[in-house]
């Protein structure tokens, strides 16, 4: 039980296939120094006020500091990447749309026990998802380097096939490691859990998720980003926020007004924006 490592040239088809066939994969050196550099930069105040979590799987001495499209432009970069974009697009291509899920800074400080394994659809309040019908991507990007001494990611490749709500020790899995800059892709369905750090040293990634349109999302992007910060950003980075229909009847503002357009007055109203599927469908039948 291993888990593959791709170039960082891989394409979207060669990842999305490794992700439907093991659940995960990781992707070496996808973001530079520079890049890490700045996030850092940008979200060290941020990461220094957040308080550890109160309970055992939020991690006691394990800091998550979320907010980061308003909080950091490299994130949003991330976010954007067309790799990932592209790799999603693929994996999620079942559903209409698919948006941000969360954005999130996991600081995992020494002496944190191993977190419970786990998926991350459990979210979605223990919904029994049909095996193979996935709804979430996860990104895990390292910024600093992923060991198992230092609390890898540790998962179970293939498990995202196997039934629900069964329980894994941590000898089970095996850890992502990984180069700083590189990134761990799983999805939602995969068993994992944070690994124990017994390092001196704080493990830091960037989480950053991606869901199908029509479920909520896990962190409130409305709320997490102010307005003020919103009308400034790029209107692809706003739809993929949420800034659009989630499918042809979901997510629309009052007269079925596209949510861009109330966001930002100045654009005109795009019907269907953000589905161009279901909009070109519409031209065809009319």
């Amino acid at each position: 039980m291993s888990i593959e490592h791709l170039s960082a040239d891989a394409n979207p088809e060669a990842i999305s296939k490794r992700l439907v066939h093991d659940g995960c994969v990781v992707i070496d050196d996808l973001a530079g120094p520079a890049q890490l550099d700045a996030l850092e930069a940008e979200l060290g105040p941020f990461i220094e006020a957040t308080e550890a979590g109160r309970d055992r799987f939020s991690g006691r001495n394990t800091r998550r500091t979320g907010g980061l499209i308003g909080r950091s432009p490299t994130c949003r970069e991330l976010v954007m990447h067309p790799t990932i974009l592209g790799s999603v697009g693929q994996l999620l291509a079942h559903a209409s749309n698919f948006q941000l899920h969360l954005t999130q800074v996991i600081a995992i400080g020494p002496g944190e026990p191993a977190q419970e394994i786990h998926r991350d659809q459990w979210a979605f309040d223990f919904f029994p998802f049909p095996k193979g019908y996935e709804v979430q991507c996860n990104t895990l990007w390292a910024l600093t380097e992923f060991r198992e001494e230092n609390g890898a990611t540790r998962v179970i490749p293939g498990s995202h096939r196997y039934d629900d709500r069964l329980r894994f020790r941590t000898e089970d899995t095996v850890p992502a490691e990984m180069r700083r800059g590189s990134v761990l892709l799983y999805t939602g369905s995969l068993y994992h859990g944070g690994g124990a750090n017994r390092s001196e040293a704080v493990r830091s990634g960037v989480n950053i998720t991606y869901d199908v349109g029509w479920l909520r999302q896990e962190e409130n992007q409305y709320l997490s980003c102010p307005p003020e910060i919103a009308r400034e950003l790029d209107d692809d980075l706003l739809r993929l926020m949420g800034y659009a229909r989630g499918a042809y009847a979901l997510g629309y503002v009052d007269d079925t007004r596209d949510p861009l357009s109330v966001l930002k007055p100045d654009r005109k109203a795009h019907g269907l924006g953000g589905l161009p599927r279901e909009a070109n469908a519409l031209r065809h039948d009319g």
